[in-house]
């Protein structure tokens, strides 16, 4: 059975990571039990769900939400005439499987925002204090001769290239030169190509999509560092940059993992005292939240962002939001110092923040 749910799921083009995170779970579920499918009940994933919540440990609602519909799409497997399952087990055991997760037994997902409350975003100062750590890192290293200085420039452009791109730092590769593309008069947008790498995520059956993504002018001074890192030659830099095709090559040539980048961040926020609950994926929301604030409309934000079903990541609502923004610095100017002096051939090699 397991073997056959096994060939469905690579028939439907998930993935092999997600394909064998189902199976473990469905092992596990069995062993929980101790009987076989044709033998399971609703109780049986009411209490192995229940046994997970009331742990020492209990798992998220979103794992709560993933584990039971795993065990929901096994059953409708099962279940389905086509493959035969329950007339075998009839003929063989004397029952038959059936499902057993419905609307009664299983989490609902009624909001379209699942964030915790606790995953904010970050104000304005505080990415101030952070970058401006991150910036002064990288100079410092340089001007002493350490080979760190690096490494360190990479994670100074992956994160800010995560907070105006929202693009997932580990996720992407390198396509040559930064592509930029013709401002829009009236909006004053500026648009990047991402190439999606091996790892980044997709829709479900399909594989990662390129994209285009807009910036705005409180965030379109990531479009010259992202060029800086490619084109500009910073990459290159790197002695494994031709070996693997990630935009953020690690210094033993494999792709840096989302796990790596979540280190040196938190590294970094530890540093100049932040809050621990400010991870690297709050990087994200401080995007739409910082629009928000900005003036942007929310439809409009809606839509450069991508999203289905309306902006959910705000936390500070704008004061006024009839009067857009009219483009302008995202971050006070005293921090614009030095603007052209980051290239291949630089004797500095900082990232600043530039309106």
């Amino acid at each position: 059975m397991l073997d056959g749910w096994r060939a469905q799921l690579f028939a439907r083009g998930l993935t092999t990571g997600t394909i064998k995170q189902r199976c473990q779970l469905l092992e596990r579920f069995q062993r929980f039990t101790g009987e076989f499918p044709w033998q399971w009940r609703l109780a049986d994933v009411d209490d192995f769900l229940a046994d997970l919540r009331s742990g020492e440990k209990p798992i998220s609602l979103k794992t709560l939400r993933s584990y039971s519909n795993a065990v929901a799409m096994f059953c409708s497997f099962l279940t389905h005439p086509g493959y035969g399952w329950g007339e075998f087990c009839e003929r063989t055991f004397g029952d038959i499987p059936s499902q057993i997760c419905f609307e009664c037994n299983m989490p609902r997902h009624t909001t379209d925002d699942a964030v915790p409350a606790s995953k904010r975003s970050f104000t304005k100062a505080e990415l101030q204090r952070l970058f401006d750590y991150i910036d002064d890192l990288v100079d410092r290293e340089y001007a002493s001769g350490s080979k760190r200085w690096l490494p360190l420039f990479r994670d100074s452009v992956a994160f800010k290239v995560l907070l105006c791109l929202w693009a997932s730092p580990a996720g992407n590769d390198h396509a040559g030169p930064g592509r930029l593309w013709p401002q829009s008069p009236r909006l004053r947008l500026r648009t990047v190509r991402r190439r999606p790498g091996p790892f980044a995520k997709g829709t479900a059956g399909s594989g990662p999509r390129r994209r285009t993504v807009l910036t705005v002018p409180e965030f379109d001074w990531v479009v010259d560092q992202l060029n800086t890192w490619t084109s500009g030659g910073m990459r290159a830099n790197f002695a494994t940059a031709d070996r693997p095709s990630a935009m953020w090559p690690s210094e033993r040539g494999a792709r840096m993992s989302l796990g790596s980048f979540g280190d040196a961040f938190a590294a970094a926020r530890d540093a100049v005292g932040l809050p621990q609950e400010l991870g690297l994926h709050c990087l994200r929301h401080s995007y739409v939240t910082h629009l928000i604030e900005a003036g942007y409309d929310p439809a409009f934000v809606q839509l450069i962002w991508g999203r289905i079903c309306g902006v959910f990541d705000v936390q500070h609502e704008a004061g006024n939001r009839a009067i857009a923004r009219d483009g302008g610095a995202y971050l006070k100017l005293s921090i614009t110092r030095d603007r052209g002096r980051v290239n291949a051939g630089s004797t500095s090699f900082g990232v600043r923040f530039a309106a």
